[in-house]
């Protein structure tokens, strides 16, 4: 497929808001593509390069991509910032000036007429991975010339690209929808697609296999790789003790650290790599194989599938304090406060994501990671044995020591167990306890009655029982005081599959420390339109800037209300920021159904 008929696909798909439209727009291009190249063509309909954990990013700048622009099309870079203002968009700057570019005469874009998809994309892959003195010019000057030679539809997707605003308005989600679609011409073999993505969350391979074998044989077998992030395993709500042992059976208590999500893969030794065999045919022939992780290699990922190594120069040391050759585990990394002796909290901890002094940072703000379950070891996928089993497996790998702490546990089918151990870790300083069900197995995402939260009480407060995690949708300028902020209040939402619907308008329970940091982080994320993944908005509530999906937010709230205004049909009354959520991607947040169970809490 060459690079202008998936300019025409995409620029079908900003068009259309309708999930159904969109998955049949994108079944008809992945029908449409080869199998040596849907990988890629994934990758660039969802801007990207890479799925998240590999951490290839352009490291290409706004102010960047201006310069791209004037460069690309021989204009001043004050007219360029000129266009850039009025239109508010980088592709629909890109996209004009490329259609009044002036050619010599004789002079036509003829190299673009058999410029395919997998040649923009291998040129936009080296201008990312381009580092070293003088890589930014490097990189202005080879997007520019690429710009040049592709057709002006074309030009508006690939500028959009670096600086993450292709504005198409889905994700993974529905691509799983489509590949299902492009095979049977529904949705109905997505379970089986989702089951393979939560092992392997990369929808270009994904793609590429089902593409190759189709869907049955593409997620047959599938198992861990390390090196790859495994999609967590979530915590669902449940009101009462009592309820927990009903629903669950015979449960495990543990308690629950205000810390940051962590995966831990390692492999012991030297020499060679891992092998990524997760997608076989049914003969056993390996489709794909790729390396995953090095030799004596450790990585280390966050919820939202970033690799942050980088922020735990202890994990170097893990090797010394485990007996297995290759694991893959489940922790909450734990700052620690040295001067109170004390464990410090989330937000404390997330100041070792800090670019540079990271030694430093982390002799001031020490962790120990609280391992609490095992996926995977020495080249068996412990994902489908009961929990109560891993446990025991985790045990036995860990030596003790005092970096890589094994999380205590009760097993028990008593409620006030339960509640025993909650007002016990309260007391100590924790936010409570996580409920396990004992013969669980491990599934990621929020599914069954597998793990439960406990952070309040039932009888404790008649405010709402638990957090909600809101995505930033917008802001409103600041009047008065708030003035000096630059904001006086934002717009949140929740979502509800692909869209986010709006929840709550925060102008209240936020410290002017806070007021400060959200505008600095509010201000780099807005765009001039309304982002298409937002949905209908009331015009009651229509913020003053629009941001795009990025930030998303713990809030507190009194209770939740219906909403005749709110597009999630709910609202949140007295909501209060509780901290940033640094470690989650939008599609992370509370979900309409999740906010609906909370709902229903408070009436019964």
């Amino acid at each position: 497929m060459v690079i202008s008929e998936l300019g025409v696909f995409m620029d079908r798909l900003e068009k259309v808001s309708s999930r159904l439209e969109i998955t049949r727009i994108l079944s008809e291009l992945y029908i449409a593509s080869q199998p040596k190249e849907i990988d890629k063509t994934t990758y660039l309909i969802l801007g990207i390069l890479a799925p998240s954990y590999k951490g290839i990013v352009f490291n290409l700048a706004e102010r960047m991509m201006l310069k791209v622009l004037a460069q690309a099309y021989d204009t001043d870079i004050d007219k360029v910032k000129k266009l850039y203002k009025e239109k508010g968009d980088l592709g629909n700057v890109a996209e004009g000036l490329a259609q009044n570019l002036k050619l010599p005469p004789g002079r036509v874009r003829d190299k673009a007429q058999n410029l395919s998809v997998l040649n923009v994309y291998e040129l936009l892959l080296v201008i990312a991975q381009d580092a070293g003195e003088g890589s930014q010019e490097r990189k202005i000057q080879k997007m520019a010339d690429l710009l040049k030679i592709v057709d002006p539809l074309s030009a508006r997707y690939i500028s959009r690209m670096p600086v993450g605003r292709l504005r198409l308005g889905f994700s993974d989600k529905t691509i799983l929808d489509a590949l299902s679609w492009m095979e049977v011409g529904d949705k109905t073999k997505k379970v089986k697609l989702e089951r393979a993505y939560q092992v392997i969350p990369d929808v270009g391979l994904l793609a590429k296999h089902v593409k190759e074998v189709g869907i049955d044989k593409a997620v047959k077998n599938i198992k861990p790789v390390v090196g790859i992030p495994v999609l967590p395993m979530l915590a669902q709500r449940i009101k009462s003790p009592k309820e927990m042992i009903d629903k669950m059976g015979e449960v495990v208590v543990e308690p629950k650290f205000d810390g940051l999500r962590v995966q831990i893969h390692f492999k012991r030794g030297k020499g060679g790599s891992q092998i990524d065999s997760s997608f076989r045919a049914s003969n056993g022939t390996q489709l794909n194989a790729q390396s995953a992780i090095q030799s004596g290699e450790v990585k280390a990922f966050t919820r939202n599938l970033n690799n942050i190594v980088d922020m735990f120069p202890e994990l170097k040391e893990i090797g010394k304090y485990i007996t297995a050759d290759e694991v893959i585990l489940d922790t909450e990394a734990v700052g620690m406060d040295p001067e109170m002796k004390q464990l410090a909290n989330f937000q404390t901890t997330m100041q070792r994501r800090r670019k540079y002094e990271i030694e430093q940072k982390a002799k001031d703000i020490p962790v120990r990671f609280q391992v609490f379950d095992m996926i995977f070891v020495d080249g068996k996928s412990l994902m489908d044995e009961p929990y109560l089993k891993r446990r025991v497996i985790l045990e036995k790998v860990f030596k003790d020591n005092t970096l890589f702490v094994v999380d205590e546990k009760i097993a028990t089918t008593d409620p006030d167990v339960i509640n025993d151990e909650y007002r016990k870790n309260i007391a100590e300083g924790l936010e409570g306890v996580i409920v396990k069900k004992a013969n669980a197995e491990y599934v990621p995402g929020r599914t069954g009655w597998r793990w439960v939260k406990m952070k309040q009480e039932e009888e404790a407060s008649a405010k709402l029982s638990d957090t909600v995690d809101c995505v930033v949708m917008g802001y409103t300028a600041g009047r008065g005081k708030r003035a000096l902020f630059g904001l006086g209040q934002f717009l949140a939402g929740i979502i509800d599959y692909d869209v986010i619907k709006t929840v709550t308008k925060i102008g209240t329970g936020i410290s002017d420390e806070q007021f400060r940091e959200l505008f600095i982080r509010l201000r780099k994320l807005k765009v001039k339109d309304k982002p298409k993944e937002y949905g209908d908005v009331s015009k009651l509530i229509i913020p003053d800037v629009w941001v795009e999906p990025s930030l998303v937010v713990e809030i507190a709230a009194d209770e939740i209300t219906k909403s005749p205004i709110h597009s999630a049909g709910y609202a949140l009354r007295f909501p209060r920021l509780i901290k940033f959520r640094d470690d989650k991607s939008w599609d992370e947040a509370t979900t309409l159904k999740e906010l609906k169970r909370l709902s229903d809490f408070q009436k019964s």
